[in-house]
Formats: structure tokens, sequence, C-alpha cells
């Protein structure tokens, strides 16, 4: 009750109980239009006007993180129904695990060096074009997702029980091909394929800032990792990873300033003007995607503690499902706090920042606090989005290896 009082519901005022299932329309919800409706202004405004740099990073990443966290809820309807076999998850599709978070900083210093080699003996313009051949194909489904959810099923209240329609073919020794869809999908296709194909003729900014929001929301709603330990685990390893590669060598900003690439959204600090040229901050996807993981996973956290109270069976979530959030927005706000504080320094001393090295902390701290606040700091360490098979595996592996 004291939760309900302090924080309301999630995303709408006037919240009732959900029934025994959802609705076919799931309730619309005002913050979730908000975002979207503020993304789209900061980023075509930014082209027309000069927007305060703290202001449009501050306001856009907001929004890309409650946007995917708010998508990433879908992730608990395979969870709520796991008893049907169709809902089980796929090898692909299974969360992160304490092992792959521990190996995950190794992995990106590989990649990122490996970047880093390649821009330096190979032609830059060459691995610039192969990546935009990669990021431009990626974008067309990344883009039609974040337009079928943003606009068509805002707009047209489509949902996952919307009539499909295409084509399945079985063929020998090809596997399955062809795919249904919905209406609305088809529908965000062409605008994104036009964007995507716009991008890799000319590598706009505005495209590229498009696209980094796109993969951005994407990765916050397809992501999971597996716990609130995993996700310490992840976040405290990418901590030292941050603070080594941009304080210890110049390997990350190297590599920020030479691909040609949405892997980080631009931020204008001088609009074209004539024969002035634009100039920008940037902040890596890497700063919105990794902590937006873990908060999403958090509004997941909120959303069954919520669900076990009502005393009722839920066969569905959606990113308009109305609970309360009691750790999610202090976790929100603690980020964007958190990267103020980078922004700041970043200014003050005019130099490149780890913002892992003040988000990180941010992240893990409020939503500790709060949970110890709330006395329920044990449930939040043991939340788990593994299978309760996998879960079971694990724990009789573990009594093994102590026996």
């Amino acid at each position: 009750a004291r939760h309900k009082r302090t924080h309301g519901a999630l995303f709408a005022p006037n919240s009732t109980a959900m029934a025994d299932s959802a609705p076919a329309v799931p309730e619309r919800n005002p913050l979730l239009l908000f975002c979207y409706a503020s993304l789209f202004a900061f980023w075509l405004g930014s082209y027309f006007v000069l927007i305060p740099v703290w202001v449009n990073v501050l306001s856009q990443t907001f929004c890309i993180i409650y946007v995917g966290s708010c998508h990433s809820l879908t992730q608990l309807n395979k969870k709520l129904e796991q008893s049907q076999a169709e809902d089980k998850r796929d090898e692909g599709d299974q969360p992160m695990t304490a092992k792959d978070a521990a190996w995950f900083p190794i992995y990106g210093s590989f990649m990122l060096f490996s970047l880093y080699i390649a821009f330096k003996y190979f032609d830059k313009d060459a691995v610039n074009l192969l990546l935009a051949v990669y990021f431009s194909l990626i974008g067309v489904f990344t883009l039609a997702g974040l337009l079928d959810k943003g606009l068509m099923a805002s707009l047209m209240g489509t949902d996952a029980k919307s009539p499909r329609y295409g084509f399945e073919l079985k063929l020998p020794y090809l596997g399955d091909l062809g795919g249904k869809f919905t209406v609305s999908e088809y529908v965000s296709a062409l605008p994104a394929l036009a964007l995507a194909a716009t991008y890799f003729k000319t590598k706009h900014w505005l495209l590229n800032n498009l696209l980094g929001i796109a993969f951005s929301v994407n990765g916050i709603e397809a992501i999971s990792i597996g716990g609130y330990k995993v996700g310490a685990i992840l976040l405290g390893g990418l901590f030292f990873y941050d603070i080594f590669w941009v304080f210890g060598t110049s390997v990350m900003v190297s590599v920020a300033k030479g691909v040609d690439g949405p892997i980080k959204i631009l931020f204008p600090r001088v609009l074209k003007e004539g024969d002035t040229p634009a100039e920008f901050s940037m902040l890596g996807l890497g700063d919105i995607v990794i902590p937006g993981i873990f908060i999403a996973l958090i509004l997941r956290f909120d959303a069954m503690r919520a669900l076990s109270k009502m005393g009722q069976e839920v066969k569905k979530v959606s990113a308009r499902t109305t609970f309360p959030a009691p750790t999610f927005f202090p976790t929100m706000i603690s980020y964007s706090l958190g990267l103020g504080c980078t922004l700041f320094v970043m200014f003050y001393f005019d130099a490149a920042q780890p913002a892992l090295l003040y988000l990180v902390p941010a992240c893990l701290l409020s939503s500790m606090g709060v949970a110890l606040l709330g006395g329920y700091t044990k449930e939040l360490l043991a939340y788990s989005e593994e299978e309760e098979e996998d879960a079971t595996k694990q724990a009789k592996a573990q009594e093994g290896k102590s026996d």
C-alpha cells in the first residue's frame, strides 16, 4: 500500500487491476506515447534548432530507455505462459548467464581492439563501407520495428492478435521460408527501407541518429540479462572496461571518431551555417543500451512483484500494462543524474569521459537503495528470468560440486 501511495501506477494515473487475461487492445500508456513524440521532436528539431546539448542528451536517453523498457515487458509473456509448449524459449532466446556477463567485457574488448586494428592497417573508407552495408541492412528491420511499435501500434491499436498475412514454405534442405506479418508491419517496412537506403547513400547525421535510436530501443527491448545478480556482474565488469579503454588508452575515442556509422548518437553543438560545418558532441550507444537493459530488468522485476500481489491469473502483459513501479523510476532518475554528472565533467575538463564510471554506481546504488528502504532486498537479489528447469539444473549442479 505504501508503494502505491508513493509512486502510483507506472503508466496511467487511473489504472485499475488487470482482468484474468489481458484485453485484446491493451490500455494506452500516455507516458509511452509522450516519449515517442518527444523522441521524434528532439530528433528532427535538432536539425533546425540548436538545442542545449545537456537537454538534448538527457531527454533523448530517458525516452529511449523508457520506450525500450516498456516494450521489454513482453519478455514476461513466455514466463507467464511457460506451461504452453509453443511459448518455451528457443535456444537463441535464452537470457544472459553470470558466465556470459563475466566474459562480456573480454568479448567487448576484442571487438573494440579489432576495429581499432582494422582502421589502423586497412583502408578506412573500405572498412566504413562494409559497416555501412551491415548497418543499413540491419537498420531496415530495426527501423520497421520502431515505426510499427511507435506509430502504427499507438495510432491503429494493433497488437500480437492482429491478423497476419504472408506465406510460409517448407522446402527440402532449405528449411522454412517466408513469414506472416500484420498490416502495420508491412506499412512500417516501406519508410524503413527508404530511410535505410537514404542513410547508406548520404550518411547524414540525422539518419545516423535515427538508426542509433532504433538500435538502442531494439537492444533494450530484446536483451534479457537473466537476473539482478547477473546484471550487477555485467555492469561491474563494464565499469572497469570503460575506464581502461577511455582513460588508459586512446582506442575507444579513436574508434568512436573513426567509425562513420550509428554506433553513437550525435548532438549538435554548432549548427551548419553557410560554409561553417556543424560541430557535435557524441554519446556511444553502449552508454544507453548497457544501463538500459539493466533498467528494463528492474521494470520487469516491478511488474512480476505487482502481478504476484494482484491475486489474479494474468496471461499477458504489454508496453501499456499498468502497475506500480517503485524501483524502476528511481533507477531511471539516477541514470539521468549520472549522465548529467558525465556531461558536467566532460564540459568542465573538455575531455572524453567513461560514462559508465558514473552510470554504473548510479543504477546499482539507486536500485539497491530503494529495495533496502522498501524491505525487499532479498527478493530483488533473487530475481531471475531463467527457465525454472535451467535454474533447477544449475542448483543441482552446484549441490553436486559441494558434495
